[in-house]
């Protein structure tokens, strides 16, 4: 299975993969942090791979290759992704203030895998880094770890029992229909962010991150006691979860008077603590 993980270069997410014992990035969204804000990414691109065959980088255009990654509406497509080497070799071309910044987090973020292999506890600070950075309180980052560890664990049962890679996004939609009446696309839709690369659960509140992790904990609890094997039996699994939390949703949802899964996203989640940093930082100037 490919390991999916978005790396954020001043603020801009993207996407790559850990594939073949490399991080594989996609060229897009390398362009498009690159060049100017005017110009098309695509249309950029498309242009350069020809340039790059005409100056005679056969070899760079031959080392580019498709992954399925996660598109903005949502949907896993196909995206040209080059490794690290190659990267390097694409971004020579791109005449950039950027490209020598780039060229540094480039080589950073390649070593931090390495060092996550011998050492998996580095992962964990890293992400939490990450989201303080971007605002997050305490208590939400707490809960975003422990829901990252209880998917993992799921996603590595799921490659043992038979899932092969398109597998794990129709279970995790089976998941999310069962548990919150609505398919991944709706409920990124609901958040606001079905245009956008960004990770569903980064928009979820601490109670939706509860729900989903407790879903995902006792899917894995039932495929482990029902030995299953191959999609179907993993769907069957994953449906009878969601129900199960889903029912305990409902519950929760006529206690606290409102809907678990509501529009709350990214932004409100992180306003209120990036206005708490500001307002320090403003505080420590001053003093």
């Amino acid at each position: 299975m490919q390991e999916s993980k978005l790396a954020l270069f001043e603020e801009k997410e993207i996407r790559r993969e850990w594939y073949k014992d490399d991080w594989y990035f996609s060229v897009i969204d390398v362009v498009e942090v690159l060049i100017d804000n005017n110009k098309r990414p695509r249309k950029y691109w498309s242009d350069l791979k020809q340039k790059l065959i005409l100056e005679g980088f056969i070899e760079v255009s031959e080392k580019i290759g498709q992954l399925k990654m996660m598109a903005k509406d949502g949907k896993m497509r196909l995206t040209d992704v080059a490794d690290t080497k190659t990267l390097l070799r694409i971004i020579q071309t791109i005449p950039s203030p950027k490209a020598e910044p780039f060229k540094r987090w480039l080589a950073q973020v390649g070593s931090e895998r390495l060092d996550e292999i011998v050492n998996p506890e580095l992962a964990i600070n890293r992400a939490k880094e990450t989201y303080i950075r971007k605002g997050y309180e305490d208590a939400w980052i707490a809960q975003r770890l422990k829901s990252i560890d209880s998917r993992k664990e799921l996603t590595d049962n799921w490659k043992q029992r038979g899932a092969k890679d398109r597998d794990y996004a129709i279970l995790t939609d089976e998941i999310y229909k069962s548990t919150f009446n609505i398919n991944t696309a709706q409920y990124k839709e609901l958040k606001g962010i079905n245009k956008t690369k960004r990770n569903l659960r980064d928009s979820m509140e601490n109670l939706e991150l509860a729900i989903t992790n407790l879903a995902e904990v006792t899917a894995n609890e039932i495929h482990n006691t029902n030995n299953s094997f191959g999609l179907e039996e993993l769907k069957d699994d994953v449906q009878e979860a969601g129900k199960i939390t889903g029912r305990a949703r409902k519950e929760i949802e006529g206690k606290i008077g409102r809907k678990v899964a509501e529009k709350t996203n990214y932004k409100n989640l992180t306003q209120n603590a990036l206005k708490q940093i500001k307002s320090k930082e403003k505080r420590n100037l001053n003093e």
